[in-house]
């Protein structure tokens, strides 16, 4: 059985968050069919949606905030036309006249700003709005000064916190756990911050819902444009802000291209660095997409919060990327580059590539490397097929499991074999924070780094034995570390492992051990 042992801990840790707890039986599971236990999650129609009641919609959230944001805008412009009512009054007996004070509200500068382009205004507005958590400006008081609104708990962390909550608990109680897995590989390579703003912070679960999930199965061109239409792709990259220097905007504003999105498209979500394009394609790219923006409060374009093309931000005529001419007006002109970049060699070979070295290991074996490439080519880029070639390929199972668990996956792996459904998502929350991987926000948008080395080291080391050593603490007299052993790895675990947890001086000893062996740290 030490075989099948090995296969199953193997099938859990590599592809899965690891074993649950209590009655579930997942190692016997796995072991009996370790690569049929992992696809059989595949085989699950619509498998990766998640459909949670109260969960809302990106222009519903959308739409909160901008409406909360514009309570706050009107109340801090009332405060200030009260401090200077207060403050400008002349002295008693004096006969200056104060100088008039141009006061511009926030409205008012937008539009300044935005010229006469309507959409420019609503998401000039947007823009200038201030996050709900940003604390008033001081000010000298006055009599009875208006007051921003009391929030309500913070609707944007209310939100966050239940968008965090959801993904938890799927991915706790997942039977493998190989679907979330993979929504948290293709979250985390489009991946948006939630530190950008009010926005993306609000955003950051319907994005994952909405462009990530329904695609995580289906193609990658879907999944692609779906992605890059997504107004918390467009708010992160600041696409709003990006005009076409001879669109009527532009004309009207002198103002032009912003890069980031198209930058971010070829180098991080498709083609990859030394895949092929130039600088020139990259602001061809830039223009081409221009018009690509959301609807703000006012929803001139659109429902506000959600997905619109402005025509009159549009860099109009022709435009030329990776050596072929696109003619197409509108919207239709940037989702045929999309289609085509979607289906690029250079796209095939670097999906392949981060695929096997987020599953596999951090030098990939490079038959692996083909085989994924092979498949997203031949198949157009099915992404169902793309993890089935993996999971089917003798080269996933016999590379040795050396790649460290993320902090998101320990932390997941924990309540699983704990058999803890989180009701709060504080303590996960908390722990990423600690650890360094805090949910939904990368420190740029490359996302969170995908190798060993990066949470390997000492410090995060010690950090995982605190948290191992707190759990430990609270649930020890709950269960026999040894017991839990055998749902983690049975046959499979070392002898230096078993050997360590038997011989530890108390039960919360030998669980936090357990917690940091090779066996649960490593997949």
């Amino acid at each position: 059985m030490a075989r099948d042992s090995q296969a199953a801990l193997t099938a859990l840790n590599r592809f899965g968050f690891g074993a649950r707890g209590g009655a579930a039986g997942d190692f016997i599971n796995a072991a009996s069919d370790p690569r049929g236990f992992v696809l059989a999650e595949l085989a699950r129609p619509n498998g990766a949606l998640l459909e949670v009641p109260g969960l809302l919609s990106t222009p519903e959230l959308g739409r909160q905030v901008f409406d909360y944001q514009f309570e706050i805008q009107q109340a801090r412009n009332a405060a200030k036309v009260a401090q200077h009512g207060a403050s400008e009054t002349p002295p008693r007996g004096s006969d200056a006249t104060p100088p008039q004070r141009r006061n511009l509200s926030l409205s008012t500068a937008a539009k300044e700003i935005a010229g006469k382009d309507p959409q420019a205004v609503d998401n000039a507005n947007a823009a200038m709005m201030p996050s709900a958590t940003m604390q008033p400006p001081t000010m000298q008081a006055v009599a009875n000064p208006p007051k921003p609104p009391a929030e309500p708990p913070n609707i944007i962390q209310k939100t966050f916190r239940a968008e965090a909550l959801a993904r938890l608990q799927r991915s706790v109680v997942a039977d493998c756990g190989f679907v979330e897995r993979l929504v948290v590989f293709w979250s985390n390579h489009f991946c948006i911050s939630a530190n950008k703003g009010a926005l993306a912070r609000m955003w950051a679960g319907s994005f994952e819902r909405e462009a990530i999930r329904p695609h995580v199965l289906g193609r990658f061109s879907d999944m692609l444009k779906t992605v890059e239409q997504h107004p918390a792709m467009l708010f992160f990259l600041d696409n709003q802000q990006s005009l076409g220097p001879e669109s009527r905007a532009g004309i009207n504003r002198h103002r032009g291209l912003n890069e980031n999105l198209a930058r971010e498209i070829m180098e991080l979500h498709t083609l990859g660095v030394g895949g092929g394009y130039t600088q020139d394609d990259v602001t061809s790219l830039a223009r081409v997409i221009t018009g690509w923006t959301f609807a703000g409060r006012q929803g001139r374009l659109g429902t506000p919060g959600s997905f619109v093309f402005n025509a009159n931000a549009h860099q109009p005529g022709t435009q030329q990327v990776l050596g072929k001419a696109y003619a197409q007006a509108g919207i239709a002109q940037g989702e045929a580059v999309l289609s085509d970049i979607a289906r690029h060699p250079s796209t095939a070979k670097f999906i392949a590539t981060k695929f096997a070295r987020h599953f596999v290991a951090d030098d990939p074996p490079p038959a692996l490397v083909a085989k994924l490439q092979d498949s997203f080519t031949k198949t157009d880029g099915d992404l169902r097929a793309l993890a089935t070639t993996l999971v089917q390929s003798n080269e996933a199972w016999q590379a040795p499991l050396t790649k460290m668990r993320s902090p998101y996956e320990f932390l997941v792996a924990s309540g699983r074999l704990l058999a803890r459904n989180p009701e709060d998502p504080g303590r996960y929350l908390n722990g990423l924070n600690v650890l360094g991987q805090p949910l939904w926000s990368p420190a740029g948008p490359n996302g969170f780094p995908d190798t060993s080395a990066a949470w390997a080291a000492p410090e995060g080391l010690k950090l995982r034995l605190d948290i191992s050593a707190q759990v430990a603490s609270q649930l020890a007299d709950r269960f026999d570390p040894r017991d839990l052993l055998e749902l983690v790895a049975a046959d499979a675990a070392s002898a230096e492992t078993r050997r360590t947890i038997e011989r530890a001086e108390s039960r919360q000893q030998a669980l936090a051990l357990l917690l940091m062996s090779p066996e649960f740290q490593r997949r």
